[in-house]
């Protein structure tokens, strides 16, 4: 029964790390870098609990948040793509910019600071349990997620146009491949996938608090790279990191090890991830390329 708890938990907490992680995957192996996802997603849960708060429905905040995330991915792929900025900076300048919109909107929508009335979501409030989060459609969404960019990147027409200008844009360009275009896609496509992440933690908690995603679009990042931009790969990486949260959530609990020492697990794993210590990872040859 303990393990069962254990897994259910993982699963709950992995499900905006798989929608992130989706998303970069996509970006990623099109050649755009998504240092972006972390404001994807905080700009997606604030989205979501704008829609829910003013529609009294779940569904309507889920669209919202997809809104929101795409408006932000419209503005980094018109950066990067459009004016060539910088995909580092442009992505640092979009988590930036989303945490202070989100504080002044805060304010301005709720008169509050710190978080949002409770709004209505999905799932879950009545149904008790530890499997209570299973109601919550957004869930199985997610875990689809990652099988469903498989089949996209490796079993179809666009897919194969995303590897390619991924790797070798020019080559892709000379044999008709509307390079920029592809690239739109895949970025526009990736904030809407973690905006849906956002989504489903502002849903899920019925609320939006400042800074509510607290660096989960870099862990998923470091789960795409951690999965050498696969996203079989990177859904297992995904598991991982959740794992490390929900034990970490168990030893606080048990207060075994100081809570400080274990608040370090999930982000250590991150930096092991990034660092390369597990295998060497190989990113796609034009990634972060603002030139063909």
């Amino acid at each position: 029964m303990t393990l069962l708890l254990f897994l259910a938990q993982t699963i709950r907490i992995a499900v905006p790390y798989l929608f992130a992680a989706a998303g970069g995957a996509l970006a990623e192996r099109a050649g755009i870098v998504s240092l972006s996802l972390e404001g994807y997603m905080l700009g997606g849960a604030f989205g979501a609990v704008i829609g829910s708060h003013y529609a009294s429905s779940a569904w309507i905040g889920a669209v919202t948040g997809v809104g929101a995330g795409l408006m932000l991915a419209g503005i980094h792929a018109a950066c990067t793509l459009r004016f060539r900025a910088d995909q580092i900076v442009t992505g640092v300048a979009i988590n930036l910019f989303t945490v202070g919109i989100t504080r002044f909107l805060l304010q301005l929508a709720f008169d509050s600071s710190s978080n949002s009335p409770r709004v209505a979501g999905f799932g879950g409030e009545q149904a008790g349990g530890a499997l209570a989060f299973l109601t919550n459609p957004l869930v199985w969404l997610g875990v689809v997620a990652m099988p469903a960019l498989w089949w996209v990147v490796q079993r179809t027409t666009f897919g194969l146009r995303v590897r390619a200008v991924g790797e070798h844009p020019v080559a892709a360009a000379s044999l008709g491949v509307p390079v920029g275009r592809v690239r739109w896609t895949a970025v526009l496509a990736s904030g809407a996938l973690a905006a849906m992440g956002g989504s489903y933690l502002a849903l899920d908690q019925h609320q939006f608090t400042d800074s509510m995603t607290a660096g989960r679009g870099f862990i998923a990042l470091a789960a795409v790279i951690f999965g050498r931009w696969d996203p079989v790969r990177a859904s297992i990486a995904c598991l991982l990191f959740a794992g490390a949260e929900t034990l970490q959530i168990r030893l606080q609990a048990a207060q075994l090890i100081p809570s400080q020492f274990v608040a370090m697990i999930p982000y250590v794993l991150t930096i092991v991830a990034v660092a390369g210590v597990v295998g060497r990872s190989v990113p796609p040859a034009a990634l972060g390329r603002t030139t063909d």
